[in-house]
């Protein structure tokens, strides 16, 4: 058995995924692509096991000390791929520098927001400091890839930049694997860091190759030329599964898909027949296209049950959701009713942007309720591009609807990401791109990221998330199930936040 695995374990691993990064610099991006490459090369304080769960990495051990500080013991004898120790100083330069990344599109200050202050109690003891209670602050630094101070300050004279970090300059981490290439829109190139603390991967070299067309992932693990690939197109996922060659494996995501709406342009971009109104500052109209979805439907034909249908931030048991949180059921005469009444009878017309190979079907869920809007009289334009123009489009409110997601371990991340009031000083609002501002719900949030104990925090939690469903601040669609199809002699089990993590991927045995 030794002899058959021997080989595997001394191959390149081949990687097709579904959309490459934006940027190799850790911190510039909070988004699943990023995040999957950066915790290859770096580790978090703490990290999250494939159920979203808590363990030791940067930290062996955690614990409050009093209200407003945290004490993290550090692991020892951790050296970054260069060689270097690994220190406190690398934490304190980390969590300053990423709440200050130029250009950031999503900033890691939604993690961070609390932190007051830091530290260093010895070499292997960091204690920080926060502005009130921050019961949520281990999990929320299992989120934040940890940078190497003196690389990151050799790189340039000023400091580290994206586009230095683009180019592996200061690219340096204590995680599995290290940097060797990136030839964007061509291929990643990562090696075993030999020096790692951790178990160390079965692969000696990870090459990921960006295949955003599903077709061409599917027709590149048919021929063997790849030993990987994400999301597999759900119309070929039975062919997939019979095809003895390979294996797929599934697991219920946290990842929510959402249709979020601009609640403060006046016009609105892509709205006609309104005479300039923004009709989507109506609580009445936004029900009225919520009703107006059968959700039911798109998870059965559109998802093909690769979907679950969703009422909630997250999916249940997950940390401040709502047991058997009811899903908007769908209901056209209501809907008609509801847009008449906001003054709206003969409709109007609105676009929706969609990024297209970002999500599942995420091109076919839009055009899916693009036909449902169309019903209730609202003639929908669906306005797709390819995840990095969608991104930045939306970043600079160019959409008055769109469709996007979200993953998280808790749902007061989601909450402060998606509905919070932006404030960039504060971490809130960061991805909340629709300017949603619901005062009442804010300061329902900001009492439950006070709290400590854990079952008030949830409670808070299910009364802020329940505040913005009602208002229709945004609407759930599904929670997505992830699918991974590989050749047989390797095995994936998947993990909950979407990623391909090459060191969980083993020889089968």
């Amino acid at each position: 058995m030794l002899a058959m695995v021997q080989p595997l374990a001394a191959q390149e691993l081949k990687v097709g995924l579904k959309t490459e990064p934006s940027s190799l610099d850790p911190l510039y991006h909070a988004l699943t692509p990023n995040l999957q490459i950066a915790f290859h090369i770096h580790d978090g304080l703490t990290m999250a096991d494939a159920e979203g769960k808590l363990y030791p990495g940067l930290a062996v051990s955690w614990s409050p000390v009093g209200d407003t500080m945290w004490e993290f013991k550090l692991r020892p004898n951790v050296k970054f791929s260069d060689g270097s120790p690994f220190t406190a100083e690398d934490l304190i330069y980390t969590y300053q520098r990423a709440g200050k990344v130029p250009n950031s599109p999503s900033p890691y200050t939604v993690y961070l927001r609390q932190i007051a202050g830091f530290e260093i109690v010895d070499p292997l003891t960091l204690r920080i400091k926060t502005d009130g209670p921050a019961p949520a602050l281990p999990l929320d630094l299992s989120n934040v890839p940890v940078m190497q101070k003196k690389a990151a300050s050799a790189a340039v004279a000023e400091g580290v930049t994206t586009e230095a970090l683009n180019r592996g300059e200061g690219l340096i981490g204590t995680g599995p694997f290290k940097f060797v290439e990136w030839k964007r829109g061509n291929q990643l190139v990562l090696e075993r860091n030999d020096l790692y603390w951790g178990p160390k991967p079965a692969w000696k070299t990870v090459v990921f190759r960006p295949l955003s067309n599903s077709a061409a992932r599917v027709a590149a693990i048919l021929a063997g030329d790849v030993d990987l690939i994400e999301d597999p197109p759900t119309d070929d996922l039975e062919r997939l599964k019979k095809d003895p060659k390979l294996n797929v494996s599934e697991a219920v995501s946290n990842r929510l898909v959402y249709i979020h709406f601009d609640h403060a342009g006046e016009p609105s971009p892509g709205i006609e027949g309104t005479d300039g109104k923004n009709p989507l500052k109506d609580k009445r109209v936004r029900q009225a296209l919520s009703l107006a979805i059968d959700r039911q439907a798109i998870g059965s034909r559109i998802m093909e049950n690769v979907a679950i249908p969703a009422g909630d931030f997250l999916p249940w048991p997950m940390f401040g959701t709502r047991k058997d949180a009811p899903v908007e059921k769908y209901d056209l005469a209501k809907a008609k009713a509801l847009l008449a009444e906001a003054g709206y009878p003969d409709g109007f017309s609105l676009a929706l942007g969609t990024p297209n190979g970002r999500y599942i079907n995420d091109i076919k869920v839009a055009q899916a309720i693009a036909s449902m809007w169309a019903r209730l009289g609202i003639k929908t334009r669906v306005d797709a591009a390819v995840p990095p123009v969608f991104f930045k489009n939306r970043d600079e409110y160019k959409y008055s609807t769109y469709l996007a997601g979200w993953s998280a371990q808790e749902v007061g991340n989601a909450l402060r990401a998606l509905v919070a009031t932006p404030n960039k000083e504060k971490g809130m609002g960061t991805t909340n791109k629709g300017r949603y501002s619901n005062p009442a719900m804010d300061a329902k949030l900001e009492e439950a990221m006070r709290t400590v104990d854990d079952v008030k925090r949830s409670a808070l939690l299910q009364e802020a998330s329940l505040m913005a469903i009602q208002d229709y601040g945004l609407l759930p669609l599904h929670f997505e199930k992830s699918t991974w199809a590989m050749k047989k002699a390797i095995v994936y089990p998947g993990r909950s936040d979407q990623m391909v993590r090459a060191d969980a991927i083993k020889p089968a045995k």
